[in-house]
């Protein structure tokens, strides 16, 4: 029948067509899962041995996300080319829009890239107690974008990473100890050697005061007022402010004990001319 021949001719090229791209279909639906499932497994497996190498616990998420994400791009890639899709145009394509975006987004980018460097280099690790750029605080999160820092007194900072990455770091709990100065002003009527004896005196009854290495105490500078001595003490780094603090008040207190004064800034004003009545 006349109808019956027009089905069967349009019938025929579309399950031809369908017989080829179904096929493909479903390969790429196979490759999009295995694909898949392979990344999951490869992340898994990199974040195992980022833990058995002790690695930082704030760098092993970025690495494996980056492994994930990279081989889903691969997988992504293979399925397109099951379609006949010329990736090297693509990739091209995609490349210019790449740099589009990255001019226009070059600071959020710099950002990025300096928090890159800092999960590598570590100059610090959460938990640490530093001081970028003027401001001093306990680190908090070291994200893709920002540093967080926690000052002193509760007050959450955000600074930008390549701000981070170009200033001068200073990290003051790297090592286990850190050293004391103190300076301690006497009068130039005292015995140096009695005000010396005394502060050494006091800093060998602290159990804080390491012995390795030894305390200095030394005359440092001949001021305007006084005699400065200088106090060099070691100590771990957890005892720092209370041992400042205890023996600021310890030593004025056993040198004015020992017959020494600390004298303040004092001027004298001598007046020239005739005598007031």
């Amino acid at each position: 029948m006349p109808g019956s021949t027009r089905f069967t001719q349009l019938a025929e090229p579309l399950l031809a067509m369908l017989s080829v791209w179904g096929l493909k279909a479903l390969g790429a639906l196979a490759v999009l899962f295995l694909g898949w499932i392979a990344a999951r497994a490869i992340r898994s497996a990199l974040e195992r041995g980022l833990q058995r190498s002790r690695i930082d616990p704030t760098l092993s998420p970025f690495l494996c996300n980056l492994a994930y994400y990279g081989f889903l791009a691969l997988v992504v890639t293979a399925v397109l080319g099951l379609f006949g899709v010329q990736t090297a145009s693509l990739v091209a394509l995609l490349g210019a829009a790449g740099l589009a975006l990255g001019l226009a987004l070059q600071g959020t980018l710099a950002h990025f890239a300096s928090g890159v460097m800092l999960l590598i280099f570590r100059p610090f690790q959460v938990g640490d107690f530093v001081e970028i750029g003027g401001v001093a605080g306990s680190v908090r999160e070291i994200g893709p974008f920002v540093t967080v820092l926690d000052t002193p007194d509760n007050v959450r900072v955000l600074i930008p990473n390549s701000q981070v990455f170009g200033a001068t770091i200073r990290n003051y709990t790297a090592d286990d100890t850190r050293r004391l100065e103190i300076v301690v002003g006497v009068s130039y009527d005292d015995d140096l050697s009695t005000a010396v004896e005394t502060v050494e005196r006091v800093l060998g009854e602290d159990p804080r005061v390491l012995s390795d290495p030894a305390p200095v105490v030394a005359v440092s500078a001949l001021g305007e007022s006084s005699v400065d001595l200088v106090v060099r003490p070691w100590c771990r780094r957890e005892d720092y402010w209370p041992l400042r603090f205890d023996l600021l008040r310890k030593i004025k207190e056993e040198l004015e004990a020992a017959g020494c004064s600390i004298p303040y800034p004092q001027h004298d004003v001598h007046l020239k001319g005739a005598a007031v009545s």
